[in-house]
């Protein structure tokens, strides 16, 4: 174990985990500079060992926290900016709020593996089960919030195939595992082994699709935020997606004059509710010539739902899917319905003020050559529970978002990456449709075969890539890495009260 440097004992030493959260920072996208992850980590680790209290070694966790989600979330910023003579005075609040907010997680699994621990071996086993039990804790309390996990700028290594086997927590805990015992035992060369795991690259050719595989058509308007619901703009952004779904094949692909078998447009793809969409849905439907899934919103009574419809190419409708994993604040305001029987209206999504939750994950019937699908619409994307929440194994997943609210600079890189990460987990290939990209087919090995880039506005046909064997983690989730975490910590604690 350092010895505690007295320069190092308060503000210099949290200013250092600040910028050791920072760089570690670096290793999600867009940058995907995946050693700044172990070189921040480290750098954390040795300042956590120098820290001589309970207190101390806290203020480290939260610092390296706040720095690491200052960076990787700036793009909370963005849906502020607008409409910034509005809300943009918020946009420093926000950040600075939500990244000292998710940095207590971080400050908690510091503090207690201090209290759990002073010295080599036993000190690393308490890191690692005290940080993978608070990131667990941030991926389920208040609704959970697991975005920017230090795991997921693994994402182009084969390190990040391991996740289809233990789950992003239990990579977090070999992540940790692996950078805390060199540093804890003196042993920096040690280092050298969690480097070359992280860099080690996915090969870049995955499991090619069958020559009959079904081909899908991602179709991308880029509908910037600020002029989506304009009406001038909606007519002009809705005419691409009609057009664009009308196309002929490109040019010089393989598929010669395949029609796709599947058109998907993004989160709510049109600016009108799904009960008076009739005769747009029957123009949509005849212009794709195929089955379309497209974002839309609709009402039931007072409650409203972000919802995903599948139409024929007669534009009935086959199949509905009502979001159930909302945005707190942004869709919904928690405890809204409660206040509402106190008086304190304006909130209450019973009452249309906001969102209502569906009834949870749920499959549609894509028809023969597609089978079943998950739909999942933008920030379901994000939680690996919900993807193991569906009834029954799936054939092919599907995300539907609106991404421009992230920005252009690293919010909806992140997004995709954690798209990435689900279809790793699941071992099934997803299909990503964004409003203003990153439009995306991605394989059940978690590589980008086919997008449309980052505000464009276009179409991509995309082969469907194979599923692979059930997963582990596609069977049992969470609860092993919970249980290690767990073992882990109860373990320390009896051994600490034998040695007090």
């Amino acid at each position: 174990m350092p010895e505690a440097v007295p320069a190092l004992r308060t503000w210099p030493a949290r200013g250092l985990a600040f910028g050791a959260g920072a760089v570690a920072a670096l290793g999600q996208a867009p940058l995907l500079w995946s050693p700044a992850i172990i070189l921040g980590l480290a750098a954390a680790i040795w300042l956590w060992a120098c820290a001589e209290t309970v207190r101390g070694a806290a203020w480290i966790g939260w610092a390296f926290g706040a720095g690491h989600f200052a960076v990787a979330l700036v793009w909370i910023v963005e849906p502020f900016l607008i409409e910034p003579d509005r809300h943009g005075w918020m946009a420093p609040f926000a950040l600075i709020f939500l990244a000292g907010g998710l940095a207590l997680f971080w400050a908690l699994a510091f503090g207690v593996a201090r209290w759990l621990a002073l010295t080599g071996a036993r000190a690393a086993l308490a890191l690692v089960g005290a940080y993978a039990a608070v990131e667990l804790l941030r991926a389920y309390v208040f609704t959970g919030f697991p975005w920017a996990m230090l795991v997921h700028g693994l994402i182009e290594g084969r390190a990040a195939q391991s996740a289809a086997v233990i789950g992003p927590h239990g990579l977090t805990l070999g992540l940790v595992l692996l950078v805390a015992v060199p540093v804890l035992l003196r042993r920096p060369v040690g280092l050298i082994l969690p480097l070359a795991l992280v860099i080690w690259p996915l090969s870049p050719q995955g499991v090619a699709p069958a020559p009959d595989a079904p081909l899908i058509r991602l179709v991308q308007p880029n509908a910037t935020q600020a002029l989506k619901w304009d009406p001038e703009m909606a007519r002009v952004f809705y005419q691409r997606q009609i057009s664009f779904s009308a196309a002929g094949t490109a040019a010089g692909t393989a598929t010669g004059d395949a029609r796709p078998a599947l058109v998907v447009w993004p989160e709510t793809a049109i600016p009108v509710w799904l009960d008076d969409a009739g005769d747009l849905l029957a123009q949509i439907g005849s212009a794709a010539a195929a089955p379309v899934l497209l974002g839309i919103q609709r009402y039931a009574g007072e409650k409203i739902y972000n919802s995903a419809v599948l139409i024929g190419p007669d534009g009935a409708q086959r199949a509905l899917y009502d979001k159930h994993h909302l945005v707190p604040f942004g869709e919904y305001v928690p405890f809204g319905n409660l206040m509402a029987r106190f008086g304190i209206y304006g909130f209450a999504a019973n009452d249309g003020q906001g969102f209502s939750a569906g009834p949870g994950p749920a499959l549609i019937d894509l028809g023969p050559g597609l089978g079943r699908a998950l739909p999942l619409i933008c920030y379901e994307a994000v939680f690996p529970q919900d993807v193991n929440g569906a009834p029954e194994r799936p054939n092919l997943l599907i995300a539907l978002t609106n991404d421009a609210w992230f920005g252009e600079i690293s919010g909806p890189y992140q997004h995709l990456v954690q798209a990435r990460f689900r279809a790793i987990e699941q071992g099934l290939p997803m299909v990503r449709v964004a409003n203003t990209g990153v439009s995306a087919m991605i394989d059940a090995e978690g590589r980008v075969t086919a997008s449309v880039a980052l505000n464009t506005a276009g179409w991509v046909d995309a082969p469907l890539p194979p599923a692979r064997a059930i997963t582990p983690y596609a069977r049992f989730g969470d609860g092993p890495a919970a249980i290690v975490a767990l073992l882990l910590l109860a373990g320390l604690i009896v051994t600490r009260r034998r040695l007090t």
